[in-house]
């Protein structure tokens, strides 16, 4: 029972108003996973009957279009859960959710969850403000891919990377995206992204060091 008492991802998510018989029946029947980097947590159009907590790690949410590009929608970390909404509207899951390292996720499946929303009102309201957040980061997103360039765009992921997820010892951005996964976080094409990056580097904006990126004119990108 512990171990659901403690996890972190009860201190940040809708699970924070369960009671102690809950967590202790929620405990009996989840199941714990690790997912390796790299490995799909779910894929879109997948039925998942459940919610995924995600205890280590963090992982991409992410859409294929008709032409094959990946659009990076959301990366999701410790503390957060996965698949509420298409648990509650009864439908597939609308995006892949793949590991951008590796990961320790709980299962806790729509059965139990149900039982929490008919028997705890404060668990059923945390669960509806949650996705009501991800309403509104979906309509910032909108409004940024319409009204900001790829060059603003790509200097806010780069900060956002940084702020949220934090450096390593050599000061390299500590989540290491492919130019590709960069490219579908901004939403352009690879190649214009290889290209911004490769500017931000002869400006002295970032420094490119392999895969790494380590910010060196926080000032600079912040007034882009």
């Amino acid at each position: 029972m512990s171990k659901c008492e403690q996890c972190i991802v009860r201190e940040f998510s809708s699970l924070k108003a369960l009671n102690k018989d809950e967590l202790l029946r929620m405990a009996n029947c989840k199941t714990s996973y690790i997912i390796k980097k790299g490995e799909p947590i779910f894929t879109e159009g997948e039925n998942v009957n459940g919610i995924f907590c995600v205890k280590d790690g963090v992982c991409k949410l992410s859409k294929l279009s008709a032409n094959g590009n990946e659009q990076i929608v959301k990366l999701v970390s410790k503390g957060e859960l996965l698949g509420q909404r298409s648990m509650i509207s009864d439908e597939p899951v609308n995006l892949s959710a793949v590991a951008l390292e590796d990961m320790e996720v709980c299962f806790v499946p729509k059965s139990e969850i149900v039982s929490f929303f008919n028997h705890n009102n404060q668990f059923s309201m945390n669960v509806m403000k949650s996705i009501c957040g991800d309403l509104k980061e979906a309509d910032d997103h909108l409004v940024n891919m319409a009204q900001k360039s790829v060059r603003q765009r790509l200097a806010e992921t780069l900060l956002y990377l940084h702020d949220t997820f934090g450096t390593n010892e050599d000061k390299s951005l500590h989540i290491k995206l492919s130019r590709e996964e960069i490219a579908g976080m901004v939403g352009t094409a690879t190649e214009s992204c290889i290209r911004l990056l490769s500017e931000f580097n002869k400006s002295g904006l970032i420094e490119l060091s392999g895969k790494k990126i380590i910010i060196k004119d926080f000032k600079g990108l912040k007034s882009i």
